[in-house]
């Protein structure tokens, strides 16, 4: 599979788990004082995923255990990162992270995304050392006048156009 495919199927997939875990989060009831046993739902429903897949693999001959210890190690913290976000992500959705407001996806998931780039490219210049210049600044203060964009009371915005 090409690269390009890889991406857009990435993108697709990743765009999917963003509008499907919204939609989760709409059917939270209001009496529900956690979103963790919808999380280990999520979870659980991604393992068997990479689990069919390891089968499938296996099936071919493929050696799906031959990684390093290293390897594990930074995958399991990434887990720990996504259960984390996944949580944060429901509780948002559901109105229980957000003094009780359910947040749309108008706002959390672009936050979310447009943040997750910001701040991967910076990382991705200070620790792994990735070339960045004028066009992922650009880029970067692109994304954050977005994300503020987000936040302003479209009440307030329409009276400042009408102004002018």
């Amino acid at each position: 599979m090409s690269p390009l495919t890889l991406l857009i199927l990435a993108t697709v997939l990743y765009t999917g788990y963003n509008i499907f875990t919204k939609i989760s989060g709409d059917h939270i009831p209001s009496t529900a004082a956690t979103t963790v046993s919808a999380t280990l739902v999520l979870q659980f429903a991604a393992f068997c995923t990479s689990a069919l897949f390891a089968g499938l693999l296996m099936a071919k001959g493929t050696n799906v255990l031959g990684l390093n210890p290293r390897t594990y190690a930074w995958a399991t913290i990434a887990g720990v990162c996504i259960g984390g976000a996944e949580i944060a992500y429901l509780y948002l959705f559901g109105g229980l992270g957000a003094g009780g407001e359910r947040l749309g996806a108008n706002i959390v998931i672009p936050f979310v995304i447009g943040g997750t780039i910001v701040l991967t490219m910076i990382v991705s210049v200070f620790i792994f050392h990735e070339a960045f210049g004028w066009p992922q600044i650009t880029g970067s203060l692109l994304v954050v006048t977005g994300i503020t964009f987000l936040f302003l009371d479209q009440r307030s915005l329409a009276a400042w156009f009408a102004s002018r």
